[in-house]
């Protein structure tokens, strides 16, 4: 297989990468193939919309409003994709008094795919975040925290895959290092594993082993950190080959539209964030045929 050489074209007001070189696997022909995946990250417990007299987010987020906007844009493109970049606890009182057990089974109704884990996802320890998962009917993907040793061990997954419309989509997941964010006692024997070598191991699995056409991780790094030696996304998408998609969390970083990085191979990735606390949606079309893969990406106010 041919690897893909991104090409940055601008069309209208949204960031478009067009691309050429690549005959996919699953396509056969000229058909064409649409593949939708939807995003948030950082939601931080916040079920309600905001007030509308609030100061940075007068009424919006919510989600019933978020939860409305998924439903319309599934009945557009049922090869939908819905995934989470963490931090799904931690910020109202519904956190304090329900423990996680709300956002679980409400992303449950949404139908959610795919979650990484963020740091205040264990601020009710792995005691606390096992209790919940059985309410997460979706699939928990971490790559670089080793459970081992801990009552976690075999509830998340480093990877998952998902066929859309005959499309292979892989999805790996990577975590901020916990010391120093999280107390010990919370995380307990949870080994955090150096993250742009799993990255570039997983990557690589999914596309030679897996044979996946698309490869996205969910990363809890964050986005870029100047003058420091921290991992994040940016650092990330410069350093992977296989990777298409970047969503990351942590930051709570605003882009209203994906950035656009040169990989390791030459090839322009995309990476996106949405902000917090459930205001924005993010969105990001993978159009295929035989020859092309084309990605548009937006930032959805909800």
């Amino acid at each position: 297989m041919k690897r893909r050489n991104f090409i940055q074209n601008t069309l209208a007001s949204a960031s478009f990468i067009g691309a050429g070189g690549l005959s996919l696997n699953s396509c056969t022909g000229n058909q064409k193939k649409h593949i939708t995946i939807l995003h948030t990250n950082d939601v931080h417990s916040h079920i309600d919309a905001f007030p509308k007299g609030h100061s940075s987010f007068p009424g919006l987020g919510g989600l019933a409003r978020r939860a409305g906007l998924v439903n319309r844009i599934r009945e557009e493109n049922p090869n939908t994709l819905l995934v989470d970049a963490g931090d799904i606890f931690q910020g109202t009182p519904y956190f304090n008094f329900y423990g996680g057990e709300l956002e679980m089974k409400l992303m449950t109704m949404l139908n959610y795919d795919a979650a990484t884990l963020g740091n205040h996802d264990f601020d009710n320890g792995v005691d606390g975040l096992l209790a919940q998962l059985p309410y997460g009917k979706f699939d928990f993907v971490s790559s670089n925290y080793d459970f081992s040793n801990t009552i976690l061990d075999g509830f998340t997954k480093p990877y998952q895959t998902y066929l859309q419309d005959g499309i292979k989509i892989g999805i790996y997941g990577l975590g901020i290092k916990l010391s120093g964010l999280v107390s010990k006692d919370l995380y307990k024997e949870t080994e955090y594993l150096e993250p742009y070598e799993i990255a570039a191991d997983l990557e690589r699995k999914l596309k030679d082993e897996e044979h996946c056409d698309l490869v996205i991780c969910l990363s809890h790094l964050g986005y870029q950190y100047k003058n420091s030696q921290q991992p994040d996304d940016m650092t990330l998408a410069a350093k992977t080959k296989y990777t298409d998609l970047i969503i990351g969390g942590h930051t709570h970083t605003f882009l209203d539209k994906p950035s656009v990085i040169t990989n390791a191979d030459g090839r322009d990735i995309l990476v996106n964030q949405v902000g917090c606390f459930g205001v924005r949606l993010g969105r990001i079309d993978f159009y295929f045929d035989s020859e092309h893969i084309v990605a548009d990406g937006i930032s959805i106010t909800v």
